[in-house]
């Protein structure tokens, strides 16, 4: 039996396929777009591995494509029907174990199996790696801190995966309010790999929550060779570019990443780089700017994929998209569509992401459309603690946090407003958006002074 560079030994895996795994896990942990190839050289050399076919298998969920997943479910009942479980490693029996829970729907089981496996072998790249991306996609901030947090002891620091996993940390960290810690942590994965672009990504995230997207954008700049082009997180870290461009007022260069990067005629139609697209668009449909052109286009990209119930947050921003182009048929029947499989669907973790919080979510996107939007406020008041739920950064989510601000503010509940508005100017008082909507609700109470303070406020954050 051959045993990986940690000593862990690895099943049914010849030394042509470790090698081939280990370069898998290598391009897997940098976001490389030939991981899929890497993988699939793996099985090519030993089509029995279970290492290897644990990593095809998160492969097919990671990317959050309802079809990948059917597939990679296909695939490994296959691998299993012939799978004799007690001659596997202990290490090898978790990972099919949480693989096989994940495929099956159960995400939160195969997060608590990813855990202990972690807890048992905490130099399994792979598991800490999945189990990171589960988090994120649960919304899980502590666990998204904690797992890779907990594991890192245990590492050198001349090990050439110890900077991913301080990229991967680096977000825990931002996701769970330590901010300037999690920049200390980012910049010091980009230290030892600057082409490390889940570490960019991590530090990026520290500057968007505390209101510094003059120094995003340096930040971006100084090193646009390492992140923009040909990673798997290349379009990622464009939303993010375009986020603070839209903050700081520059809507012409936000449009030019838009067009270039987030969506256009070449765009692959990958969940993951719609979703981006449709929560910009959306932020500026807030902002009552007018983008019925790019919107139809981005409409026509979500129907063309044909989703069913697969991921609730997918939903929303696919909902978004129609409501955006006027399709208000379309948005309601998806509705229909997961109220129907909402009722007769019990067991997996995407029926509560939806019932809980996904179709609330959805409801008041099409009433804000429709500008009912005591409607959109009351859906989302219940939920607006608990979005993360349903997986998402907080950048992300913030775009249904702000539709509620939006709502309050256009059906005039001006108390609702002023109690939101307070939150969000205390937590991030650098924030143009928050003085912005701060002045529209004095002028809507009838204090000019106060309207004015705001502005001015929010013009000085937007140009510093």
């Amino acid at each position: 039996m051959t045993a990986d560079r940690h000593g862990y030994p690895m099943s049914d895996t010849g030394a042509e396929a470790l090698a081939h795994y280990e370069q898998a896990l290598d391009d897997l942990l940098f976001f490389r777009p030939r991981i899929a190839e890497t993988s699939e050289a793996v099985l090519a050399a030993s089509p029995r591995s279970v290492l290897g076919h644990s990593l095809a298998a998160y492969l097919g969920v990671l990317g959050t494509e309802e079809k990948d997943a059917a597939a990679a479910r296909d695939r490994f009942v296959r691998f299993r029907a012939g799978l004799d479980t007690e001659r596997l490693t202990p290490r090898e029996r978790m990972h099919v174990a949480a693989a096989t829970a994940w495929l099956d729907g159960d995400l939160h089981g195969a997060g608590r199996t990813l855990g202990d496996l972690t807890i048992a072998f905490p130099r399994d790249a792979l598991a800490l790696f999945a189990g990171h991306q589960h988090d994120f996609l649960t919304g899980d901030a502590q666990r998204l801190r904690d797992r890779v947090g907990g594991a890192l002891d245990a590492w050198d620091g001349d090990d050439p995966h110890h900077g991913p996993l301080l990229g991967m940390y680096a977000f825990g960290l931002e996701e769970s309010g330590h901010y300037e810690r999690a920049e200390e942590v980012g910049l010091a994965a980009l230290a030892q790999h600057p082409g490390d672009v889940w570490g960019i990504h991590g530090v990026v995230h520290t500057y968007e929550m505390r209101g510094r997207f003059t120094d995003g954008i340096r930040f971006l700049d100084a090193r646009t060779d390492d992140w923009s082009q040909g990673s798997l997180l290349t379009v990622h870290n464009w939303w993010h570019y375009a986020l603070y461009s839209l903050e700081i007022g520059a809507t012409d260069r936000v449009l030019e990443i838009y067009d270039a990067a987030l969506h256009h005629d070449a765009s692959a139609g990958a969940a993951m780089e719609l979703l981006d697209a449709a929560a910009l668009l959306w932020r500026l449909y807030l902002a009552q700017d007018d983008q019925s052109a790019r919107w139809s286009r981005l409409a026509d990209a979500w129907e063309n994929r044909q989703d069913g119930p697969h991921y609730a947050f997918n939903d929303a921003h696919a909902v978004m998209a129609y409501v955006g182009a006027g399709r208000f048929v379309q948005a309601q029947r998806l509705v229909r569509d997961r109220e129907t499989w909402v009722a007769a669907e019990s067991a997996v973790s995407n029926r509560a992401m939806t019932a809980e919080v996904g179709l609330p979510v959805c409801r008041a996107l099409i009433a804000y459309g429709q500008h009912d939007y005591d409607r959109a406020a009351d859906l989302l008041l219940p939920v607006r603690h608990r979005l993360n739920t349903f997986g998402g950064s907080h950048a992300q989510r913030d775009a249904i946090q702000r539709t509620l601000v939006e709502a309050a503010l256009r059906a005039g509940r001006a108390d609702l407003a002023r109690t939101l508005l307070s939150e969000r100017i205390q937590l991030r008082p650098v924030c143009p958006y928050n003085w912005s909507a701060k002045a529209r609700l004095e002028e809507q109470l009838g204090d000019p002074a106060r309207a004015a303070a705001a502005r001015e406020r929010a013009a000085a954050q937007a140009s510093a």
